[in-house]
């Protein structure tokens, strides 16, 4: 084998991001004929991606505990602060995402970054420009992933690009994309065996603002109520992340994906300033919020006009 390139997504790895490592390094290799592009996964990988994993017959990629003096690929994410540890030693050679965009590197090197809802939809799309045919296999778990990223569609971060994806790849994996969706989430919302810090860390991504550290998790669910008995165990965990972690907040939001509103769980240096940017206001670190739903497009865009002035 050529010297391993491996493809690789951001820490707290959501199904978006090993879904996209897997498939990205398959397209790699089969345009370049060969087969030293490998899908890794910056930790343990959660509770909907190891559904999709096996349902649709993928083990889990390797996970890759430390980038210095490799050559990598980073997917679904560009900013330092998400990546893999040892990031800043390793060789990147190409950034696939579509988040914005906080980078910065001393080599001109292939960067692609598009404003739709999913990694996945990028890379079904490279794989169409390419001639290259998606397996129904690889189909079903890229379709799992703009599934979980667009929210079933209803997210505000979908385009008419993943919409049409959505489409192609239901066809090629003969699924019912709107049922197999309502399964998806039913999955990623059972947490009745998950810790307080499980929960929040399952969908977790830090941010670096000028105010300080910001950590923010997502939980999507079908019910809220799942959750209601559980509030205090998770703003206590929430308090904890934040002082051990230095951070200026952690934020938990918990979205129901029916009536399209989010439960903000907050610990913060400044509740009343984090409830004033996101719109509401927070009581006892707490707060529902009607039409939030995205973390990329409208709670990180929020807490960036507020915080990183």
């Amino acid at each position: 084998m050529a010297e391993k390139i491996y493809v690789i997504g951001h820490k707290s790895p959501d199904l978006d991001s090993v879904a996209a490592a897997i498939s990205y390094a398959e397209l790699k290799n089969k345009i370049t004929q060969t087969d030293k592009y490998l899908p890794a996964a910056a930790g343990e990988v959660n509770r909907e991606t190891a559904f999709a994993l096996e349902k649709f017959g993928f083990s889990k990629p390797e996970i890759l505990k430390n980038a210095a003096g490799k050559k990598v690929i980073l997917v679904d994410h560009n900013e330092f602060s998400q990546a893999v540890d040892g990031i800043k030693e390793a060789e990147i050679v190409e950034v696939l995402d579509h988040h914005k965009i906080d980078f910065s590197y001393d080599k001109p090197i292939e960067f692609r970054v598009r404003p739709w809802g999913a990694t996945c939809t990028l890379i079904a799309q490279l794989a169409a420009n390419n001639g290259v045919e998606l397996s129904q296999n690889m189909a079903g778990l890229m379709l799992s992933a703009i599934l979980v990223d667009t929210v079933i569609t209803k997210s505000p971060t979908t385009t008419d690009k993943d919409k049409e994806i959505i489409e192609k790849l239901s066809q090629i994996a003969g699924i019912n994309w709107q049922e197999y969706g309502l399964e998806l989430f039913k999955v990623r919302s059972s947490v009745s065996d998950l810790s307080a810090p499980e929960i929040i860390k399952s969908d977790f991504k830090d941010f670096e603002f000028k105010s300080g550290k910001f950590g923010i998790g997502q939980v999507e669910t079908v019910d809220l109520n799942e959750f209601k008995d559980r509030n205090q165990e998770l703003l206590t965990a929430l308090g904890e992340l934040k002082k051990e972690g230095g951070y200026h907040s952690v934020i938990l939001f918990i979205t129901d994906i029916l009536k399209e509103g989010s439960l903000f769980l907050v610990a913060s240096s400044d509740e009343e300033g984090v409830g004033k940017a996101l719109g509401g206001k927070l009581e006892n670190g707490q707060a529902y919020i009607d039409g939030i739903i995205s973390r990329k497009k409208q709670v990180v865009p929020k807490l960036t006009e507020a915080f990183d002035k």
